[in-house]
């Protein structure tokens, strides 16, 4: 049969309420520059009071990749929780608008919708507080087999590894994609996470349940505990499954480009040139977007992470983590399409 979906992303839905700040801001209110931190609901509210003017969004990083490989061209799915409250059904609207499919009920009760408070300091680093809200309650019953079976790259958060009924969902979309015969793709999402559950992630990795792994160089080089980046290059280059297979480890690092890892074999992708850094909010996300988009339409490894840079040049441009420039011109325009 054939798929009607080329990607099918299970995250964390989330609303990105973005503000610009500085040091001293995040020195003030004791968060970590570049990390993602979870937060209550309480944190949340006084968090939001302090802010400067924000910018709000729909947000989250697999919603982000999902809305840029569907921009793309990628008939592409969300999976993902809100409640039924304002943000939810602008959330909802925000998916749906950009060609996502999006079916998932919102809550009825409960939590109300997540929403990440995404400060922005002078230099584009972006620092994330997140109160995960309704996200928490994305459970099995959530994942539609018959939609995870049909999507030909099943994509996942690795953030949704906290709350454990989303984990459940995890592990059954995973599940159901590899009996179907379709690719599974784990995103690292943060090196504090990773730290969290590292040797939870490398299970994953070499137990076969996943086939591609996106990174940064500071996510991988948390996964195999070690400074020197080459290193972590190195192990996820010699990364095998029970299986004795090799897995496909895409790894971003910033202006240096990214690093397409498989068979072996470790080829370097440049960045694309951009004007000037404004917010580096969503970078990663895109260049999953593009990677992911590029596979799709089929090209090979190394066309479709320049892909993945273009896209990502484009969205760490301008505030925000949805493109607003047309993806698929500049494809066209630097000869990938």
């Amino acid at each position: 049969m054939s798929a009607p979906l080329d990607l099918l992303v299970l995250g964390n839905a989330i609303v990105d309420v973005i503000a610009r700040t500085d040091d001293a801001f995040l020195a003030a209110k004791g968060v970590t520059k570049g990390a993602m931190q979870l937060i209550d609901e309480e944190r949340a509210e006084t968090l939001f009071a302090s802010m400067g003017p924000a910018t709000i969004v729909s947000g989250g990083s697999g919603a982000n990749t999902a809305v840029g490989a569907a921009l793309l061209g990628t008939r592409t799915g969300f999976v993902g929780k809100v409640r039924n409250d304002e943000l939810g059904g602008l959330f909802a609207h925000d998916l749906k608008a950009t060609g996502v499919t999006f079916a998932v009920p919102p809550a009825g009760d409960g939590p109300a919708t997540a929403r990440c408070f995404v400060l922005v300091t002078p230099d584009g680093e972006r620092t994330m507080n997140t109160y995960l809200g309704a996200c928490q309650g994305l459970s099995p019953a959530d994942v539609d087999e018959a939609l995870v079976a049909s999507a030909r790259v099943v994509y996942l958060e690795g953030y949704l590894w906290d709350p454990p009924a989303a984990k459940d969902a995890f592990r059954k979309a995973a599940k159901v994609a590899h009996t179907a015969g379709n690719a599974v793709a784990l995103t690292l999402s943060d090196a504090f996470c990773v730290g969290r559950y590292r040797e939870e992630f490398l299970g994953l990795l070499r137990d076969g349940s996943v086939d591609i792994l996106f990174a940064n160089i500071g996510e991988l080089q948390s996964l195999y505990q070690t400074d020197d980046p080459d290193v972590a290059l190195k192990a996820l280059r010699d990364e095998r499954d029970i299986r004795g297979m090799h897995l496909l480890g895409v790894v971003t690092r910033s202006a240096e480009g990214a690093m397409v890892v498989k068979g072996g074999e470790i080829r370097q992708v440049p960045a694309s040139p951009i004007r000037e850094l404004v917010d580096s909010t969503g970078a990663g996300d895109l260049f999953a977007a593009g990677f992911l988009a590029g596979h799709a339409r089929g090209l090979d490894h190394v066309a479709s992470a320049k892909l993945g840079a273009l896209a990502a040049a484009e969205v760490i441009q301008h505030i925000g983590a949805r493109p607003q420039s047309d993806l698929v011109a500049l494809a066209k325009a630097q000869g990938i399409f």
